[in-house]
Parts: C-alpha cells; structure tokens; sequence
C-alpha cells in the first residue's frame, strides 16, 4: 500500500478509538469574531505533525454547544481541527444551521491562512467534514448534499422536514436513537438513510437511546467515539487503518439497529 500524506498518528486499536482522548495534545480557542454563525469554538491537535481536516459541528434546536462539545478534543486528538458552533438563534432551522455550518468552515479556512491564529498553517482546506445533532444533523445533511466536496457527514439523531437525500455522495454515518420521540427513527433517519445509495454510508442505533443519545456525558461514549472518530479518519483522510472500525458493526448490545453499504469499498487492500 502506498503511503497516504494525510495518514496521522499511530495504528489505530479498539482501545485506542474508544479512549475519551486519541494520541495527539489539544488546545482550544475562542473564535473573537465569529462570522456568519453566533460563536465558535475551536479544537486543535498541537503536535499532529502537516495539515489535518477541519470539521464543524452543530447543536439542534434550543441548544447549544455544551450539547455537543464532548466531540471537540476527542477528535481534535485524533488528528483534525474541530469547530463547534453555537448558532444566530437557538431557533434556527436545518437549512439555516447548513448555511452557518458552512459560513463556520470558511472561518477556520480563513483562521488557517492568518498568522496570528493559533490554527495557522494547520488545515487542509480540501478535507472538510461535517457534524451535528437534531436539527443540526439535518443541517449537516443539507451541507452534504449541497457540498459534495466535503469528505465525511456524521448527523446525530437528525431531524429534517425533507427526507430525500438521494443526491448525496458524501459518505454519511447516522447515529440514531432507538425510541427518540423528537425525531423517531422511522419518519428521519432511516429515511434519510434509505434515500441515499451513491455514498459510503452507515445506520447505527443506539439501543432503548433518548434524543439525546449521542450527545455530551452520554453512556455510550466509548462505542459511538470509536465510530464517529473511525468514520472521519477513514474517509477524511482516507486513512485505510481504519477501515474495519469505519464499517463493520460493532455487535454490541448498546446497539439495536446496524446498517451499512459501500463503506469498505476502496482502491487500497485493507491489511489487518
């Protein structure tokens, strides 16, 4: 197997994925000026060593931050810079999330290319990914489908009034929730993620999970930060080494519904 210039870090293992923190140091900062999205938070590896990914993750509606920033250094320690945002209002709708999602990667684009940022230098503007939960999972949707340049989706417990997301090339992992009454499974995400068949793409359920399932200080960190994490590093990076995490289902009794097609599709031989 050639070698990949966006590979970063060491061989992953189970125990590594599932540890709340991945090999690389983080820092955070406060974005003073946050442009065309309420505010921002970024995480970034100090020592990972060339440029990484950048990803931007979105709260739902009501929420904020603190809802989804458990994300933040754990991926930001695996090797990307990670931006959560809060949104204009509490209240925004999915395809004003998407539009300030995207608005949030062109800062950390712009924060990469300034040298006062303490990101400077430090993002591959060509490997973007996309996050979020509720509403802010059917906002990432939309960015999907929109920006079929991005490398990754990973909508948690995604809500959208539109269900078709046939479009959509932009390998897609959806963390559901078993019996979310916000947006039951039924009537969003699988029918997101039946409408889909062009991409990588994944369903895990959580089992018995609330709306909130996948959120901060949920019980199933150590399994669905081993996806979400394996998820972006295989296809952000296209990062091989993490294929089997990426596609396979995890057989764990946290999980009640598992499907997944065209992950392990790839131009490279996966050696275990």
């Amino acid at each position: 197997m050639g070698s990949n210039p966006y590979q970063r870090g060491p061989d992953p293992t189970t125990s590594s994925l599932e540890a709340s923190r991945g090999p690389f140091s983080v820092a955070s900062f406060t974005v003073s000026r946050p442009s065309g999205y309420g505010a921002g938070t970024v995480y970034y590896p100090t020592n990972a060593g060339g440029k990484v990914g950048a990803i931007a993750i979105v709260p739902g509606y009501t929420a904020r931050q603190s809802s989804i920033n458990w994300w933040g250094p754990r991926l930001a320690s695996h090797g990307f810079v990670v931006i959560t945002i809060d949104t204009n209002s509490t209240l925004d709708q999915p395809s004003s999330r998407s539009s300030q999602q995207m608005a949030a990667l062109r800062q950390v684009v712009s924060l990469s290319g300034t040298s006062s940022s303490p990101i400077y230098n430090k993002v591959d503007t060509s490997r973007l990914g996309v996050m979020g939960w509720s509403m802010g999972g059917g906002g990432s949707l939309i960015s999907a489908r929109n920006n079929p340049s991005l490398k990754a989706a990973a909508p948690q417990a995604p809500w959208n009034s539109s269900k078709n997301f046939s479009s959509v090339t932009v390998p897609t992992l959806i963390i559901a929730c078993e019996n979310d009454t916000i947006a039951p499974v039924n009537s969003h995400a699988l029918p997101f993620y039946n409408s889909m068949s062009r991409n990588p793409k994944q369903y895990l359920e959580i089992n018995g999970g609330s709306h909130s399932c996948a959120n901060s200080g949920n019980s199933n960190q150590a399994l669905i930060g081993k996806k979400g994490v394996a998820w972006m590093k295989r296809f952000m990076d296209n990062d091989t080494r993490y294929s089997s995490f990426a596609c396979s289902n995890p057989n764990s009794s946290s999980v009640s519904d598992f499907r997944t097609e065209n992950c392990s599709a790839s131009h490279h031989h996966h050696h275990h």
